[in-house]
């Protein structure tokens, strides 16, 4: 599957330069982080050895589990030698005994690390609404949380508008400076490349000086990208994929629209993208156990560069 994305004037020039970018492919990759869901907590075990102690791995708080399941899945993660980082959704959380809870959970197993996230629920579970609002308590850094994730919009939010965004951006920036939280954005999948470039020079303008974890879609089927796509309102990206329909609809293998996303983003990625784009994040979208298959080949250098075509040939 090719998922082009055309260059717009003024986006960073896309550099095919065959062996030094693989190196660099492997070099961004080898800082990866991966996520699963709470039902996922069984197959940790299965990971070691074949991700570095030194992987993050991220917890999702889907519909139907609890914050009490992601912190016990984080829980898990770290005591298997990974780092765990758990979610922590404002509109999901059902009252702030069960956020308290979950923090002290999480400190007794040494987590310092939390995606937070507002979450999608039009009716919150409890008194938070956003993710300030939890900064708010001062109970991440009570309890320990030195790292701190945030999300970024890289095509916009479907429910809040860009100055709200930006906003929102800079007061979380100004609680890491003001609490010493490493703060740092992982940004939202999407298919278009040149949407990610452009919008680190939307950072720089607006003042955001956070390092960014770039969100790639993993290895998915096309029905399941699809699906996710619509679900977070990735206007663009989605766009682009209904686009390529005709193309794929006989597809029934993996899509590499992951292998090109990489390769364009690697691509891209010098001088500011480089000191502000610090490491991808993938979204396990075709569950964990293809994308940490996928991931290992990659670190460890089992795919050509296909400059032609603008994407990877990975040998798994």
């Amino acid at each position: 599957m090719e998922l082009r994305a055309a260059q717009p004037a003024g986006s960073a020039a896309w550099t095919e330069d065959g062996p030094g970018l693989k190196d660099r492919i492997v070099e961004f990759a080898r800082a990866a982080s991966i996520e699963m869901t709470p039902h996922d907590r069984g197959i940790v075990g299965e990971l070691v050895g074949l991700l570095p102690a030194s992987t993050t791995i991220y917890v999702t708080h889907i519909p139907n589990t609890t914050i009490a399941d992601v912190v016990e899945a984080a829980c898990a993660i770290e005591a298997a030698g990974f780092r765990a980082c758990p979610h922590i959704v404002a509109r999901r959380i059902e009252s702030a005994d069960a956020l308290q809870m979950a923090l002290d959970r999480m400190r007794g197993q040494g987590i310092t690390r939390a995606l937070l996230v507002a979450g999608d629920l039009s009716t919150p579970s409890g008194t938070f609404t956003s993710t300030l609002d939890i900064l708010d308590t001062g109970t991440l850094i009570s309890a320990g949380i030195t790292s701190i994730g945030v999300a970024g919009h890289p095509e916009g939010h479907k429910r809040i508008g860009s100055t709200l965004l930006w906003e929102a951006l800079r007061a979380k920036q100004e609680y890491g400076e003001l609490t010493g939280a490493r703060m740092h954005i992982v940004s939202q999948f999407g298919f278009s490349p040149a949407a990610v470039c452009d919008w680190e020079s939307g950072l720089a303008e607006h003042g955001i000086r956070l390092p960014v974890h770039v969100g790639i879609a993993g290895p998915a089927s096309l029905r399941v990208l699809i699906r996710f796509a619509m679900l977070c309102g990735i206007g663009a990206s989605l766009n682009a994929l209904m686009a390529n329909l005709s193309a794929l609809s006989s597809a029934r293998h993996l899509v590499t629209s992951a292998d090109e996303v990489l390769y364009r983003l690697v691509s891209a990625r010098q001088g500011a993208l480089a000191q502000r784009f610090v490491q991808p994040h993938f979204f396990s979208f075709g569950g964990v156990a293809q994308t940490v298959k996928w991931l290992c080949a990659i670190r460890d250098g089992r795919f050509e560069v296909d400059p032609g075509h603008g994407t990877l040939a990975v040998n798994p």
